[in-house]
């Protein structure tokens, strides 16, 4: 095992047990055996050490993530991967907490990466006609709920008893950025009123997908701006 893995392996075992989401440099240097210089020298300072466990410590989770087959549905896969986040959260709180933590100044990638694949599906569902805003939109809305019940849980759990919480705001807050799938009953569509918003979205994402030879790249990212502007009500 060399240094690097070593100080990564000690600093994910001192956060695991750790009362609060944070460890000590000194510690991780003991813990691996290792000089100060050397953990400075390979991560820079404690911020990028500790965007290193946490990215270390979801490898796993988004691993997953990255191998999920897409399911016929879309929306479906938004209310797992919610499920998903919360579980995983739940289990590593430590490496959770830490990730979104306002003292680390190194941005994880994992944060990224997270929203990356979530933006994916909510293109998915654009491209199916199944939401009701721009991507983008819907991408911030969905991350910062998940991640903020997600805080609020492990941060104030005595506020949050309620075993049902999380999946009554998922189905709040997924409700209010898609739209039931065309075949749904009638008069379960949507109102006229978002009719072209829903319409706009959708070849937006499809035009993304498909890169029209119709288009020059110019014209393509003119549309694509008309259309997103159209989404956004």
């Amino acid at each position: 095992m060399d240094a690097r893995e070593k100080i990564l392996e000690a600093a994910t075992d001192l956060l695991a047990e750790a009362s609060v989401a944070d460890v000590s440099t000194r510690a991780v240097c003991e813990a691996a055996g290792v000089g100060a210089p050397m953990l400075y020298r390979l991560f820079g300072d404690k911020a990028g050490l500790l965007a290193a466990v946490v990215d270390r410590g979801f490898e796993a989770y988004l691993a997953s993530k990255r191998a999920a087959r897409p399911s016929d549905d879309p929306v479906a896969d938004l209310r797992s991967g919610w499920d998903n986040h919360m579980r995983f959260a739940l289990e590593h709180p430590n490496h959770y907490r830490l990730m979104y933590s306002p003292e680390l100044t190194v941005p994880p990638a994992a944060a990224r990466e997270a929203h990356a694949l979530l933006h994916g599906i909510l293109e998915r569902c654009a491209a199916a006609g199944r939401l009701t805003v721009p991507p983008a939109l819907a991408t911030q809305m969905i991350m910062s709920a998940n991640v903020g019940a997600a805080l609020s849980v492990l941060t104030r759990p005595e506020q949050y008893p309620d075993p049902g919480f999380s999946e009554r705001l998922r189905d709040a807050v997924l409700d209010s950025v898609t739209r039931p799938s065309s075949d749904a009953p009638d008069g379960q569509e949507g109102d006229g009123d978002r009719a072209v918003p829903v319409a706009a979205a959708t070849l937006a994402a499809r035009l993304r997908a498909a890169q029209s030879p119709f288009f020059t790249p110019a014209e393509s990212a003119l549309l694509g701006q008309w259309l997103d502007k159209l989404s956004s009500g």
